[in-house]
């Protein structure tokens, strides 16, 4: 891609999680771009995990959907805009005249813009007249917006970063932060390093990256958190910490929370036996909780995807009311957001039961101030669909048209088959996607397509309340255009007025304005903007980062504000804080004999969701190339499966197959598989296929860290992996991997027929159809080793290695040989031989990201050189020298290779 039409630097957002760091993308002299950590950026100061700074390797425009297309018996055509527009507004307009409003939908993301995210919840809930609108957030912090509206009135998250340097303990709780919010956690270990004292406390059932940091680890029973917390209450009253004059002035439902929570959990020992924790360790931590003043509760997925995560919510926010630990410096209860623009989602109302600006849907005067601000001709009238129910309603044909937009339901939905059953029977399935090929794409009727990150130019929302602007610095490529302006062109199509919007400028103010409106008495929000209303195109542009709820100073300035809650004022309309009643109860669908393990899903360090993007990058690649399932080797033994092999996981909802690992982390009884992989980078990965569809009755999210699942073998007669410089077919493989590889295409596979391949199977396997180009091949029939080049000219093409047992030779030296024009007579001897020359070591999986270093590399250093810890490390390789974020690996291995010298 040429790049010299890009300004010398921009400003921009980082499309990931939600710290939200501030990105300067800079053009290089030889048209390639540059992406650095914007040092002015609050969020991050400069530093950027390795996600980020590798975004610059995602921008080609391979695989990408750049016309609208249209599927006519069975096959996709391209067509024209207007075209593929007059299909979706005809589509949805039928829909509505035949089944009324309630049969169409949109499913949107917290990939979208706020100014996008604005523009589709006023075209479903103001004109439409439906909330059938709901977001992949509802799949990660729905259960947050549940307990904050419970607890404070409104959806407010009370902190900021800055708590967690200021803090005397930072209470980590399902979050394994080290690797999804890696430059926030990189803060909090240099705020350490400042000050010895600050205590870091880690709760999760595993033992992740995050802990190895940590000075103390509770690895508690898998669903256990309510029990946790109610049993800090108990503790805390018990101790005379509660605050009396803050709850007397500014609270309200204490006796009924503490009555809740000594009924379940007012015995220590009995908390210690719910949440399977030594009683010893739990005493430790209820009594440093008590006896710090400035504690900073951080919550992330491990507390919100759960049938009571709601309920697990405040049980933590209620912990810090007893005790006024709010909205003060340097402690708080904190959501730590999963995506880049969750939180701009629930601003402007994107989940299916709220409305914009904080506004209540199911309060009559709040839809009348709505639908008078819009000038619409209707208001939706009650919640609509959550996700899960959204989707089964599509199946059961409730739902006739559905909208989808910067998502990937098929793979991320729990029960995901269900998706696919569903969308398959849709009348009418419209899918706006910069990707041309998702799994969910396969389903679609009419594929949009979309800007993605360096095209698209608005606002977004990060978990501190922060407001920053993203900006575009490509052009838009081939046809592609901005949600809000396809959303506005098909509302006009549909013959609705109030979509003449001619720039994102436009949405934002009348964003800010509705922020403003019917906003004042008892009844005030505390979510308002008014203080950007009336900004002029320029400011808009040159809008500085700032924190809402944001008013104007006396100098006519916009003024953030970075705490809430200090001054003791609550968005309810008593103006306390409610301490909610806490009943614990564990996971739906608890494992039984059929289903003995409980499965736990989350991510892994490199990669993001399903991997449209980040699967793009080479580099990040290395760190984790293949699903995996994480399980207690006594459970493998048991369960008749072995580390390195195949095994399939089943649920009552589906199944999937990846390859056993013992990370070492996870207790018995339990398994991890992370939620990156679809049907276009493995066989049989989708995990989400496995996952449980229980929901919060309150906040509709998933159970995704607790699935009933057996384990068993995944039988094959041999283990291969192929380089290719090509994208190849594999339907003959009974399992296979795609891995992106900086000179060739990876895959790791496995099949079921005998080592013994049928003649030619290897050629048409490599798709090396040319009878004049070299072909290499060895076969030990005996000891089950097949290996094959394909050459052109004398440089390399793809080569296939197989053997009956999984350990292969090293892909590093393999790899290598795809960098050459020509390979010399050793190099196809070694190719035979299926080993390198000497000094061509394997430098193990990356454990650096950032300097490609590996596991191999970095423990010869350690032995060699004597590191003793992660400088010494990061002057020998580099590796830990940059983002940080394989700190937490790098101290494990330098406590590796010290027990292994002793």
């Amino acid at each position: 891609m040429k790049l010299s039409t890009i300004p010398l630097a921009v400003r921009t957002t980082c499309p990931y999680c939600g710290v939200g760091c501030g990105v300067t993308a800079m053009a290089q002299p030889d048209g390639s771009l540059a992406i650095a950590g914007d040092t002015e950026h609050e969020a991050n100061r400069g530093r950027l995990c390795v996600k980020g700074a590798a975004l610059g390797e995602t921008l080609g425009l391979d695989g990408r959907l750049l016309q609208p297309a249209l599927r006519e018996r069975g096959q996709l055509r391209d067509a024209s805009w207007d075209e593929a527009l007059d299909r979706v507004a005809a589509g949805f307009a039928r829909a509505i005249a035949q089944h009324g409003p309630d049969s169409v939908a949109l499913y949107v993301s917290g990939q979208m813009l706020t100014e996008d995210y604005y523009v589709a919840n006023k075209l479903m809930k103001g004109y439409i007249g439906s909330a059938n609108i709901d977001t992949n957030s509802r799949l990660c912090m729905s259960s947050s917006v549940a307990g904050h509206k419970r607890a404070f009135g409104e959806d407010i998250v009370p902190g900021c970063y800055e708590d967690f340097e200021l803090a005397d303990m930072v209470v980590l709780t399902g979050s394994n932060t080290a690797w999804c919010h890696p430059t926030l956690f990189q803060r909090l270990v240099r705020a350490r390093e400042l000050r010895p004292q600050m205590k870091i406390v880690v709760i999760d059932p595993r033992r992740t990256a995050t802990v190895e940091l940590a000075d103390m680890h509770l690895p508690i029973k898998p669903g256990s958190d309510a029990w946790l917390f109610n049993g800090l209450l108990c503790h805390l009253a018990r101790q005379g910490r509660a605050d009396r004059d803050f709850i007397a002035a500014h609270t309200e439902g204490l006796d009924e929370a503490l009555a809740a929570a000594h009924d379940t959990c007012g015995d220590l020992q009995a908390v210690a036996r719910a949440c399977r924790v030594d009683p010893a360790l739990l005493l430790a931590f209820y009594d440093a909780f008590a006896a710090t003043t400035k504690v900073v509760t951080a919550y992330s997925q491990g507390i919100n995807q759960s049938s009571s995560g709601t309920d697990k919510v405040n049980s933590i926010i209620n912990c810090h009311l007893l005790t006024g630990r709010i909205g003060k410096p340097g402690m708080g209860p904190f959501s730590l957001t999963g995506q880049p623009n969750a939180m701009g989602g629930r601003e402007v109302g994107g989940l299916a039961n709220m409305l914009a600006a904080h506004m209540e849907l199911e309060d009559p005067a709040q839809r009348a101030a709505v639908q008078t601000f819009w000038n619409a001709p209707r208001i939706a009238q009650r919640p609509g669909l959550k996700a899960v129910d959204l989707f089964r309603a599509v199946e059961e044909g409730r739902i006739k048209a559905l909208w989808i937009i910067a998502t990937n339901p098929v793979v991320s939905l729990p029960d995901a088959d269900q998706a696919r059953r569903a969308l398959a029977k849709c009348d009418l399935v419209v899918v706006s996607d910069i990707v041309a090929g998702t799994d969910t794409n396969a389903y679609a009727d009419v594929l949009l397509p979309a800007l993605g990150w360096g095209e698209k130019d608005g606002t977004v929302t990060n978990s501190e309340r922060r407001i920053s602007r993203q900006r575009s610095f490509l052009p838009a490529p081939g046809a592609a255009r901005a949600d809000w302006q396809v959303l506005c062109d098909v509302a006009r199509r549909m013959g609705f007025g109030g979509f003449d919007y001619q720039s994102v400028h436009e949405i934002f103010d009348e964003h800010a304005r509705l922020s403003a409106w019917r906003n004042e008495g008892a009844t005030a929000r505390m979510f308002r903007l008014d203080g950007l209303a009336g900004m002029s195109r320029r400011d808009y542009d040159e809008l500085e980062p700032i924190q809402w709820p944001v008013t104007r100073g006396k100098d006519g300035k916009p003024r953030g504000a970075a705490r809430l809650f200090g001054d003791g004022r609550f968005a309810r309309p008593s103006g306390r804080a409610r301490l909610v009643p806490v009943l614990p109860r564990g996971p739906a669908n608890l494992p039984g004999d059929d289903y003995p393990l409980a499965l736990n899903t989350g991510r892994v360090r490199d990669q993001w969701h399903t991997m449209t993007r980040t699967g793009k990058s080479p580099r990040l690649a290395g760190h984790v190339p293949e699903p995996f399932i994480d399980m207690h080797p006594q459970d493998a033994l048991l369960y008749g499966v072995r580390e390195g092999e195949l095994a399939r996981v089943t649920s009552c909802w589906g199944a999937m197959v990846a390859r056993v690992a013992h990370g070492g982390g996870i207790a018995r009884g339990s398994l991890f598989v992370p939620i990156h992989w679809s049907g276009q980078t493995a066989a049989h990965a989708r995990v989400g296929a496995v996952v449980n569809p229980a929901v919060d009755p309150l906040s509709g999210e998933p159970e995704f860290k607790h699935t009933p699942v057996r384990v068993e073998p995944f039988g094959v007669a041999w283990h291969g992996f192929i380089l290719s410089r090509r994208a190849l077919a594999l339907e003959r493989a009974a399992n296979w991997t795609r891995i992106e590889g900086a000179s060739a295409h990876r895959y790791e596979l496995a099949g079921r027929q005998p080592v013994a391949l049928a003649p030619g199977w290897a050629r048409e396997l490599l798709e090396a159809v040319d009878e004049d180009a070299d072909w290499l091949e060895y076969e030990d029939q005996g000891a089950g080793l097949y290996r094959a080049a394909h050459l052109v000219d004398g440089r390399i093409e793809a080569c296939l290695f197989v053997s009956r047992l999984p350990a292969l030779q090293s892909r590093a030296w393999l790899a290598a040989l795809f960098g050459q024009e020509r390979l010399s007579a050793q190099d196809r001897a070694d190719l035979l031989a299926g080993c390198g020359r000497a000094g061509a070591s394997d430098t193990g999986p990356t454990v650096c990201s950032c300097f490609g270093v590996g596991r191999a590399t970095i423990c010869k250093a350690i032995s060699e050189h004597k590191l003793v810890d992660v400088a010494g490390v990061t002057a020998c390789v580099k590796a830990g020298g940059n983002c940080g974020s394989c700190v937490p690996e790098i101290r494990q291995l330098l406590a590796d290779v010290a027990l292994a010298a002793k």
